[in-house]
């Protein structure tokens, strides 16, 4: 189960999309303009915000930038509008937006969105996770200080845990890439971390990613991983 913040100015917009989020087991919080958004942003771990466009105190797109300035973007925020132009959904993007729907949604772009939306942010929180896991993984190879009956630092032997060996992935991440083909690469060590974790189980990735089998499959056709290459890698 996800917390959902729904920020739109419009009742009826907010509970239509109460209910049906509602019924795929989310918890879901209802603002009507931006100064309660910022109340609740401040007072929940939201996993996923769907965000107004046109509200009559604040526009969405100054409240996104006001949170990407403020480091508060730290949920996938996906921007909804049916006056929106083109220009107004690429600097939504550009500052920090998910992804943009048009009103009316229908009900399976809106639950695709919500999926990938909710997907992305389990990537971004397990690679916050795996970078403040970095220094103590790099002290215990022997960066300084050694463990009785450890090898020294010289002779130390590479990590191949789970953990050990994403980091190592991550650090070879080409951050002069474009932004899609770097996406791909880091999707492809995030996946193969999980599944190293889940000792190639589909069904516990599937849980753990939140993404359905199928949708899952087809994610990992087209990133080039390959399942039981990669839980071999695990038990080696």
């Amino acid at each position: 189960m996800a917390t959902i913040l729904v920020v739109d100015d419009e009742i009826g917009i907010r509970e239509l999309l109460s209910e049906i989020l509602g019924d795929e087991g989310h918890a879901v919080l209802l603002a009507e303009n931006a100064s309660q958004a910022r109340t609740l942003r401040e007072q929940e771990q939201l996993d996923l915000v769907l965000l107004d466009i046109w509200m009559p105190d604040t526009d969405g797109v100054t409240l996104l930038k006001e949170w990407s300035v403020k480091g508060l973007l730290t949920m996938p925020v996906i921007m909804m509008s049916g006056h929106a132009t083109i220009d107004t959904a690429v600097e939504a993007t550009r500052i920090g937006a998910l992804d943009f729907l048009e009103k009316p949604i229908s009900l399976q772009k809106l639950l695709g969105a919500v999926e990938k939306g909710l997907a992305r942010g389990k990537m971004v929180q397990s690679a916050r996770a795996l970078m403040q896991a970095q220094p103590k993984n790099g002290a215990a190879q022997g960066l300084g200080a050694t463990t009785p009956g450890a090898p020294a630092s010289g002779s130390s032997t590479p990590d191949t845990s789970p953990l050990g060996l994403a980091l190592a992935e991550l650090s070879t991440l080409d951050l002069d890439a474009q932004l899609r083909d770097a996406r791909d690469s880091f999707e492809r060590i995030y996946f193969e971390y999980h599944l190293r974790l889940e000792n190639g189980s589909m069904t516990r990735l599937a849980e753990r990613t939140g993404i359905e089998r199928t949708h899952l499959y087809r994610k990992l056709k087209q990133l080039g991983v390959e399942v039981g290459r990669t839980a071999r890698k695990n038990i080696a």
